[in-house]
């Protein structure tokens, strides 16, 4: 969440910066309630002084006296003013907190602007596109051939968008988990959390998925809980309403879980294969950091990203989202995009964003700067490190071969209990 001190200290800017964009923000309601916030609290604080000074003067005055029953109207006036000021005052307040959760983050001003993902910079392209001397298959062709994976069984326990791993192929994704949990924690210095699938609504509000995103979650009203769309969710609310030391920054979490996620604004895109699931397994990266070195964090969890495809040799590129491919909280974001020969495109992988203090504001984490005596909000950090059923996807059609069988990349052998080839 912007800190709405800063937006009226400078608003021409903020407006600006969030024109960037390029969706319209309710910013100038929220100055306009804000200034009200401001009128109220005054008059509010005017009140009290005048019925703190009648109550002085009171005590001096005769109680039978025309002059203290005078004091005594006022001061039932003064306090009748008072209450309907902060009545008037809580409502405001409440709508303001209400816009601002729903005002996003402004862009870095590296982002490169545009309104969608074709104006998205390519910043590096690692590893040549693999090449076959037959045509490629898409990963849900040969997962069906092979009988790994199954669409179709999945679609009757559930529905669509919804898939069965099988054999080989559910052993290689608990093998890429695997891996990539190894990697992360043995080479680059994360601490492993297992954390809960189920938040309550206010984890989702400190992270940006409430209220904007409240469509796309699965809910369980009943229990007031909601099905975690990625562990960023319950990995940063790890700190919430907490003052970190500063000696413990930075703090670096890896987590394996499961992800939820509606779909709802992706009718009939990517209706094949493991592309864009409702449910789906991924190993997130969230880090906390002091502000000073927010910009070195992403370029390093970024790397801590690549580095899983690097080792498993498959072509990707990294790209730095334009200003209206941006997400909600984020700003500044890079895609890792690896190369699926099947489909003769490079698709997204992983996402690394810097947040800057907006879910720390949301959620107050804290920490306790040298010679400060405030606390100050940290910056917050994450990427997918990476998507377990993508990674798969890449996999199976960078490795495949002409007779329809896969190739295990050699960091997988360990995982896969020495298996070089999935077949029949």
């Amino acid at each position: 969440m912007l800190d709405i001190r800063q937006v009226t200290a400078d608003p021409e800017s903020f407006a600006r910066r969030l024109a960037r964009r390029g969706k319209e923000t309710r910013l100038s309601e929220a100055l306009k309630l804000d200034a009200r916030r401001r009128e109220l609290i005054g008059k509010t604080d005017a009140l009290r002084s005048d019925k703190s000074n009648l109550e002085k003067e009171m005590r001096s005055a005769d109680k039978k006296s025309p002059e203290f029953a005078a004091f005594r109207e006022r001061m039932r006036e003064d306090g009748e003013a008072i209450k309907n000021l902060e009545e008037e005052l809580k409502s405001v307040e409440a709508e303001l907190d209400e816009i601002m959760l729903a005002i996003p983050n402004v862009p870095d001003d590296v982002c490169p602007d545009g309104l969608s993902d074709e104006q998205n910079r390519v910043l590096r392209v690692v590893g040549e596109p693999t090449h076959f001397d037959f045509a490629p298959k898409t990963h849900d062709e040969i997962g069906t051939a092979l009988g790994i994976l199954d669409f179709e069984r999945a679609v009757k326990i559930t529905q669509t968008r919804f898939t069965v791993y099988r054999d080989q192929a559910a052993r290689l994704e608990r093998a890429v988990v695997n891996f990539m949990l190894d990697l992360h924690t043995q080479q680059h210095g994360y601490t492993e959390i297992l954390p809960p699938f189920l938040v309550n609504p206010m984890s989702m509000q400190s992270t940006g998925q409430f209220p904007k995103f409240r469509e796309e979650a699965y809910e369980l009203e009943r229990d007031e809980l909601v099905l975690i769309p990625t562990a960023e969710v319950p990995v940063t609310n790890l700190h919430r309403d907490e003052i970190i030391e500063y000696s413990d920054l930075p703090i670096r979490y890896v987590a394996y879980t499961p992800c939820f996620r509606r779909e709802a604004g992706s009718y009939g895109k990517d209706t094949r294969g493991l592309i864009r699931q409702h449910q789906f397994q991924k190993v997130e990266l969230v880090q906390f950091v002091e502000p000073s070195k927010s910009d070195e964090a992403l370029e390093l969890l970024t790397g801590h990203a690549e580095k899983v495809l690097q080792l498993l040799k498959i072509p990707y590129r990294v790209v730095i989202l334009c200003t209206g491919d941006l997400g909600f909280s984020s700003a500044r974001t890079y895609d890792i995009e690896a190369w699926m020969p099947g489909q003769n495109c490079y698709r997204e992988i992983s996402s690394c964003s810097n947040f800057r203090d907006y879910q720390a504001r949301r959620a107050s984490i804290r920490y306790r700067a040298p010679g400060q005596k405030k606390p100050q909000l940290v910056h917050t950090l994450n990427g997918s490190g990476l998507a377990a059923g993508r990674t798969v996807v890449a996999i199976i059609e960078n490795y495949q071969q002409a007779d329809g069988t896969v190739v295990v990349p050699e960091v997988l052998r360990p995982y896969m209990g020495g298996l070089e080839v999935i077949g029949r």
